[in-house]
């Protein structure tokens, strides 16, 4: 039996990975369950598929997480040893008995744990963008030094990963990424200081964390995806493209040197890719919808406009700069979101933030995880001072 660890256990991407599990019990297994603050959904997790571990983000909670599952009928002899803070999470990833580690934790948090996965040669399901954002070079070296397995599970990422099966890497000549365009695609430019948080929020397509279903309105996530794709796949950012796909039918597509053009396309549902990640290269019938082909329906594409969504073009840059850009990128756009949330500052203040940071914060290789944190820390740093700087200027938006 296949066991797995899920650093994220109670995220979206968690509770699909565990509904995979869920659909294949004869087969995959869970070692351990890492989750944040949410111990309730932790603790029924824990009931239904008995972990040999379990791990949170604080001390403080592991009290209330045994009167959880007290009152599930677990007892100290049936409960499974639960262990709290960073340092668990890397243990649940590396322990020896772990064929798999799916990587979801959101935010640099869970980028520590991914990389002593990947020295520990598991095989990795990414869906945590920080990994590769901030840490794409030492994460990509641990891949060939050690012989680990990184498969993407963003449908974007995942869906490259299958047009490139078509052929051989050294014949693919262009990736195109797909972006739904969020909630203001067609948004006038002049109204986007007024939009709320609320209004934000409203993604068209995918129900997703505060955090990426902001990005995904500034298109800064399609932007991440961008540096992904470069390290995952050794692009270049001008042989990665990105088009407007409002269906987000159509996840990727890879343009081969003849012409051709391979397209992945499924139905707008994580536990597909996820499978993907924990099958390959096998494939086995998912518990996702099928498309109906009998149905009428029309995609469209379009090009972006970068003068709304700047970050996506902010993105490209500090790529195609490296060093620890990528790191200060990520670091300036959470800070920048979380004050957007907290109406500190206004919608396009969001890339202001990120710019200013960027030409702030000097960029320089990171010889270790460590070093990584540390830019990472005082990119924040200055970010924060950049919000700050902005704070004053947040348009009040009154509604009769």
């Amino acid at each position: 039996m296949k066991l797995i660890t899920v650093l994220g256990s109670t995220g979206s991407i968690g509770r699909n990975t565990l509904d995979v599990v869920r659909q294949k019990r004869h087969e995959v297994g869970v070692y351990a369950l890492v989750a944040g603050r949410n111990l309730k959904e932790l603790a029924r997790q824990i009931a239904e598929f008995r972990p040999a571990l379990a791990v949170v983000a604080e001390e403080a909670s592991i009290a209330p997480l045994i009167e959880l599952l007290a009152q599930a009928g677990m007892t100290s002899s049936t409960r499974p040893d639960l262990a709290w803070g960073e340092p668990s999470y890397m243990a649940a990833a590396i322990a020896p008995e772990v064929d798999f580690v799916m990587s979801a934790i959101v935010g640099v948090a869970g980028l520590e744990a991914t990389y002593q996965a990947l020295r520990a040669r598991k095989r990795v399901g990414l869906a945590n963008k920080e990994t590769l954002v901030a840490g794409g070079r030492l994460v990509m070296d641990a891949v060939h030094e050690y012989g680990a397995e990184l498969i993407p599970v963003d449908s974007e990422h995942n869906g490259a990963h299958q047009c490139l099966r078509a052929g051989r890497r050294s014949e693919a000549k262009k990736l195109i990424l797909t972006a739904s365009g969020g909630p203001f695609r067609t948004t006038p430019i002049e109204k986007l200081a007024r939009v709320t948080p609320a209004e934000a929020l409203q993604h068209p397509t995918w129900k997703m964390g505060p955090r990426i279903t902001i990005d995904s309105a500034t298109l800064m996530n399609k932007g991440f995806e961008v540096i992904e794709a470069c390290w995952l796949f050794g692009f270049a950012p001008r042989e990665i493209e990105v088009v407007v796909h409002p269906q987000s039918t159509v996840h990727a597509m890879v343009e081969y040197n003849d012409g051709s053009v391979i397209a992945q396309l499924c139905a707008t549902d994580m536990r597909m890719p996820i499978q993907y990640a924990l099958t390959w290269p096998d494939r086995e019938p998912a518990p996702v919808p099928r498309l109906d082909w009998t149905a009428a329906r029309h995609w469209d594409f379009e090009t972006p406009d970068f003068s709304r969504f700047p970050l996506l073009s902010l993105a490209y840059h500090a790529q195609e700069a490296g060093g620890t850009a990528g790191c200060t990128l990520n670091a300036a756009d959470e800070v920048a979101v979380e004050a957007f949330l907290r109406e500190q500052i206004s919608f396009p203040a969001i890339a202001e933030v990120v710019e200013d940071t960027l030409s702030t914060m000097p960029y320089c290789t990171a010889a270790s995880i460590h070093e990584l944190l540390d830019i990472d820390r005082r990119s924040r740093s200055a970010a924060s001072d950049a919000v700050r700087r902005r704070a004053g200027r947040r348009v009040t938006v009154t509604r009769s």
